[in-house]
């Protein structure tokens, strides 16, 4: 074929890009290759969960690492796929043309397969999550004054709730309980646990936006209706938000209370967070109209929850996360843990029992509630399971090694918690690393500096950092 004939050339050639942080690339991963140079990464068949915890503990690293480097190939997949369109758009040679939809078929293929990979990785990560905590479910521990604030402003016209707190601290629970107090009230709610959205859905704004319409649409169950309320001459955010007013906030007087669970994984979507945090703020700042469009929003009642405040900088104008009532969830005190083991059932836990548990553990929730369940059963006395607590033996494991997986896979929260636990003092950390690891519940903030939210994690930590 004469160079004059064959189509343009996009760099589109990702055999040395680097998936997993760089921890592994296309030429190293058990991969054939499908539709050009892109790689198809193969998981394999997931194994049955063992019933040691070991062997479960290292299914889940593995799920962990096939699922942050398919993120990153669906990434990388998806540029190469944008790349192709656009030449494929802006292509008048018709022969060259048709050689870049062929192309770009391909290519989309492959990105749709790598998104299915990816989903499966998700709903096992989040299977083994929920069996996790289906025990503890029927659970609930009130940390006063919180509930009662929150009760109250759910109720409030145009009502924004923020909910944050570090990983297993309870912040879903506390969401449940605002959504029971909001049905009792007669009042519809839709939950959205972005953990869950599968990743094509997150490719970018219009179909995340389209989903959210019509997970709630669902969620109250109303059939869709994007055809009749989404035109192409309006913007994304305008379409969302013609949606919501003219239908669903629109065929009831009665209020909705829409929740978004695990709202940190968009942090990462850099073109989906800011025009999703604008889109909330503009829904928030419409309830404080006094006329009719604003009695409409009224009645949308808002609930975000997250894990961490280290999300990308936003215009304060544009933004959700300053405006609304802000609940950050302590840890339990002492009452609570006490209240803790009798609803377990575990009447012998005593001062001195109760302070040794607290030196360990603190009042961290999930941490707490293993170590009683653990005990209410007698399958160990506590002076054993404080004893082997940090230690592989220990019946907290499991978390640590959780926490230790993702502290080595993230080398500078390695290096800055290496320093936190070797210190007897409050270290100064960059600021995005300390609220990265305050995320994982692994650092408390005295004012600007940082130290082990444990002594569990400190003793731990200090022997697996060296």
């Amino acid at each position: 074929m004469p160079d004059s004939q064959k189509p343009k050339q996009v760099n589109n050639d990702l055999r040395n890009a680097q998936f997993g942080g760089g921890l592994i690339n296309a030429d190293t991963v058990n991969a054939g290759r499908v539709g050009g140079d892109i790689y198809n990464i193969h998981l394999g068949q997931q194994t049955v969960a063992s019933d040691n915890s070991a062997q479960s503990q290292n299914q889940r690293q593995r799920s962990l690492f096939e699922k942050d480097s398919l993120e990153k190939a669906y990434t990388l997949q998806s540029q190469k796929v944008a790349s192709i369109r656009t030449s494929w758009v802006i292509e008048t040679d018709p022969s060259r043309k048709f050689q870049y939809e062929q192309q770009l078929q391909l290519e989309e293929r492959t990105l749709r397969e790598i998104a299915d990979k990816l989903d499966a990785v998700e709903r096992q990560l989040q299977a083994n999550e929920n069996s996790e905590l289906d025990a503890g479910a029927d659970i609930y521990i009130e940390r006063p004054p919180i509930e009662d604030k929150c009760y109250n402003a759910i109720v409030q016209p145009g009502a924004l709730i923020r909910i944050k707190a570090p990983q297993r601290m309870g912040k879903t629970l506390l969401l449940e309980k605002i959504l029971d107090h909001a049905r009792a009230q007669d009042y519809q709610t839709a939950k959205l646990d972005l953990k869950l959205a599968d990743a094509d859905i997150l490719a970018n704004l219009k179909t995340f936006l389209q989903w959210l319409c019509v997970d709630v649409a669902d969620s109250l169950e109303l059939e869709p209706q994007l055809d009749k309320h989404w035109q192409e001459v309006f913007g994304l955010n305008k379409n969302c938000t013609r949606y919501f007013q003219k239908y669903l906030l629109s065929v009831t007087d009665t209020p909705l209370v829409l929740a978004i669970d695990n709202f940190e994984r968009l942090f990462n979507y850099p073109d989906i967070f800011p025009q999703f945090c604008l889109l909330l703020r503009g829904w928030y700042e419409a309830a404080k109209q006094g006329n009719k469009i604003g009695n409409i929003w009224k009645k949308l009642r808002l609930v975000m929850v997250h894990s961490t405040e280290s999300y990308p900088s936003l215009d304060t104008n544009h933004s959700p996360f300053n405006v609304g009532l802000a609940i950050e969830l302590p840890e339990f005190n002492e009452q609570q843990v006490l209240d803790l083991s009798k609803q377990q059932g575990l009447d012998t836990l005593g001062e001195q029992g109760l302070n040794g548990l607290m030196g360990m553990v603190g009042g961290h929730p999930y941490l707490a509630f293993q170590a009683i369940a653990h005990l209410e059963s007698q399958q160990t006395t506590l002076e054993e399971l404080l004893r082997l607590a940090p230690t592989e033996q220990g019946i907290f494991s499991d978390h640590l090694r959780q926490q230790l997986w993702y502290l080595q896979h993230n080398p500078q929260l390695e290096i800055g918690y290496k320093r936190v636990v070797m210190n007897e003092i409050p270290v100064r950390l960059d600021t995005e690393i300390a609220f990265k690891l305050h995320s994982l519940g692994l650092v408390k903030l005295v004012s600007n500096d940082c130290v082990p939210s444990y002594d569990l994690y400190r003793q731990y930590f200090s022997t697996r950092l060296e």
